[in-house]
């Protein structure tokens, strides 16, 4: 199995300033997706892989450069592709096309966050795993979710005032059809699917559950405080999440 992995991150970031370079517990943040990995094909030595980070980013590149566990090769972002509203879809298939160029097909196509250094060893795997069975066109990770659109849920109605999204007669959360967080951590393609998509649902998706850390996006300096905060807990009581921390060495 040929597998390619995607790490995408444009110079620069809304809401929290350069972002994609910040130390998160003293090490690099892009560094806890490397490891993670890393320590995915020390796992599954079968596996075929290359690593490519797609940025216009020199000081990204420096980081990701200086890594000392897999080396990660480099897509310069087209200028067509470093907007604020270009989707990462096609950036990673962008990505894709390119190191096809370089160094032929891949059989599967992971994408790895940037910015998700809550990882447990093992998710990697799982992911891969269900995408190799060959049932899905795409497979994401997700956790469950904290609210349900069926039972405690609202949106404003013009003239109603505030209803459930979705309206339903239910009584119990238990009652109401089982829903997802989307995580944004890890995302598995089919190399054909992902040539010919304009979005991730317009194929057969399949999930794969990761533990829940309050689904926390680095969108705001707070969001970077309360993810350090949860990952220092994670990090001395669940040895799956240390195992990538304590991969990257000193």
């Amino acid at each position: 199995m040929k597998v390619l992995f995607t790490i995408c991150g444009r110079a620069g970031s809304k809401g929290i300033r350069n972002k994609n370079i910040r130390e998160f517990l003293d090490k690099p943040l892009p560094l806890f997706t490397i490891s993670a990995i890393d320590l995915f094909l020390k796992n599954c030595p079968e596996v075929e892989a290359d690593i490519a980070l797609n940025t216009d980013s020199e000081e990204l590149i420096s980081i990701v450069k200086s890594n000392k566990m897999r080396e990660v090769a480099i897509v310069p972002r087209k200028q067509t592709l470093a907007g604020d509203t270009v989707g990462k879809l096609d950036v990673i298939r962008d990505t894709m096309l390119e190191m096809e160029r370089r160094a032929g097909a891949y059989d599967m196509v992971i994408d790895m966050d940037l910015t998700s250094p809550l990882r447990q060893d093992g998710d990697l795997e799982k992911v891969y795993r269900e995408q190799k069975t060959g049932k899905w066109d795409a497979v994401f990770t997700v956790a469950d979710s904290r609210r349900n659109p069926y039972f405690n849920m609202v949106t404003y109605v013009e003239g109603e005032g505030y209803k459930k999204v979705i309206a339903s007669d239910f009584t119990a959360r238990q009652q109401a059809p089982e829903i997802f967080d989307m995580n944004a951590s890890i995302y598995a393609y089919a190399p054909e699917f992902l040539r010919n998509t304009k979005s991730i649902f317009d194929g057969k998706c399949g999930i794969v559950k990761m533990y829940d850390t309050a689904i926390l996006d680095l969108d705001h300096e707070s969001d970077f405080e309360l993810m350090e905060l949860v990952a220092r807990y994670l990090f001395d009581n669940k040895p799956d999440f240390t195992a990538i921390y304590s991969n990257m060495g000193k």
